[in-house]
């Protein structure tokens, strides 16, 4: 070989291993690019979820520090004589007798007598207005529950009026917010918070009225045990409807109805149901089953019904993705041992798709309950005072007491809706979290 040739192949060889450090250094700029787009796609994700976060925390510390002092009421305690003389009772005295007695008169007398220094008729009714205008229903009630206490002198947990509470809780007006510093108590009334307070009369105890009443004109009164029945009947007429309708339903379309463009046509309007705005359900549920069927109105019956409409799709859904996700091998399986079709559906493939059944009803339900825009629509924004005893009495919801309370003036009423919320919350993280251990724990890995 020539020194020529020699030369030609070095050159060759040089030119080859030049071209391959190129492109080595073209992949290494390439990878260091695709690695570095990468970072930033996953600190884009990081800073989005942080983002997520801090709006979650956000609306939870609003509402907690808003509504954290509702869970909480004012009492002054003060002793009552319940002279029979001015009541007209004796301990014989029947109920009818107790409860026409004037208890309204006989306590603003005893308020009377522990200021006698307010006589004015103005100064009177602010000194009324101290307490809760149920006052003399209370001590009634005390008495028909205990004829023996006439005639004695009892120490009584007064409920405080709402103003009274809010300036009370609020470290007397001052860590109120700018807007609401302005507080509706009167000087005089001011000075009868201030002096009961430095005796030890007034206490803070756990508000129990919260859970014991439903709603209420007075917002120390006021409480969502109305609606927390009205929404747990509610949902169990929706869950007695839509469970089973939803199951048939998918055990129909997914393991017996042919494959045809009127099973086609149905499944495209089961998919397009899931993404109605729950509104529409509402004006459906008001033509249907009050305009047309006569039903009455703020019900928890025709509330379930209209709930039904709005949850069958999905639950429809996650029961049809449930059956689908039971391997083929198990339906073969039965069919070869010589079951029907209908025995190993029901005897087979249902078991197993039960959980993921469960966990998408559930998530249904925890929707249902969290629904207001249709219930409006259905005229369960009534006020309701009495506690519903069954469910075709008249009855309110937890979303529509909140949606209620939140366009209440008084500022008890802030403290109110914000309590409300977290026991609404509360129920729904609950709910959804037994769907999530549910799955967890009755899942089949194939």
């Amino acid at each position: 070989m020539t020194n020529q040739s020699k030369t030609d192949n070095k050159s060759s060889l040089d030119a080859v291993f030049q071209d391959r450090a190129i492109l080595a250094e073209k992949r290494a700029a390439a990878l260091k690019k695709r690695n570095r787009a990468e970072k930033r796609f996953q600190w884009a994700g990081r800073i989005s979820i942080a983002f997520g976060i801090a709006c979650v925390l956000f609306l939870f510390t609003d509402i907690i520090s808003k509504g954290v002092g509702a869970f909480t009421q004012t009492y002054v305690e003060m002793e009552i004589t319940f002279d029979q003389e001015r009541l007209g009772l004796t301990p014989q005295s029947s109920e009818k007798e107790i409860k026409a007695a004037s208890f309204g008169s006989f306590f603003k007398r005893q308020l009377r007598e522990k200021y006698p220094e307010i006589t004015g008729r103005k100064e009177k009714r602010e000194l009324y207005a101290l307490f809760t205008s149920d006052m003399p229903l209370i001590l009634r009630d005390m008495v028909i529950a205990d004829p023996s206490i006439l005639g004695t002198t009892q120490s009584i947990s007064m409920i405080a009026d709402d103003d009274f509470d809010t300036y009370y809780k609020h470290s007397y007006g001052r860590d109120l917010a700018e807007e609401d510093k302005i507080t509706r108590l009167s000087e005089m009334q001011e000075g009868i918070v201030d002096s009961l307070a430095k005796s030890g009369a007034v206490t803070k105890k756990f508000n129990t009225i919260l859970f014991s009443n439903s709603d209420s004109r007075e917002p120390e009164l006021a409480g969502i045990k109305g609606a927390i029945v009205g929404s747990i009947l509610t949902l169990l007429v929706t869950l007695v409807l839509s469970f089973p309708i939803a199951v048939a339903t998918a055990i129909y379309l997914e393991e017996f109805a042919p494959k045809n463009k009127i099973t086609d046509f149905i499944e495209v309007n089961i998919n397009n149901l899931a993404a109605v705005p729950s509104v529409i359900f509402g004006l459906l549920g008001l033509a249907i089953f009050i305009n047309f069927f006569g039903l009455p109105r703020s019900v928890p019956l025709v509330g379930g019904f209209v709930l039904t409409l709005m949850t069958l799709p999905t639950i429809i859904i996650s029961s049809r993705a449930a059956i689908k996700a039971v391997p083929p091998s198990i339906r073969e399986a039965a069919l070869g041992m010589g079951a029907s079709k209908m025995q190993t559906v029901l005897h087979h493939v249902l078991p197993l798709a039960m959980p993921g059944m469960l966990t998408g009803t559930i998530i249904g339900m925890a929707q249902a309950l969290g629904e207001t825009a249709p219930l409006l629509m259905i005229g369960m924004v009534a006020f309701i005072v009495d506690t519903p005893a069954g469910i075709t009495d008249p009855a309110t919801v937890l979303p529509v007491q909140i949606f209620l309370w939140s366009d209440s003036p008084e500022r008890a009423f802030v403290e109110k809706t914000s309590a409300a919320i977290m026991v609404l919350l509360t129920f729904l993280i609950c709910m959804n979290s037994f769907a999530v251990w549910l799955r967890k724990r009755l899942e089949r890995r194939w």
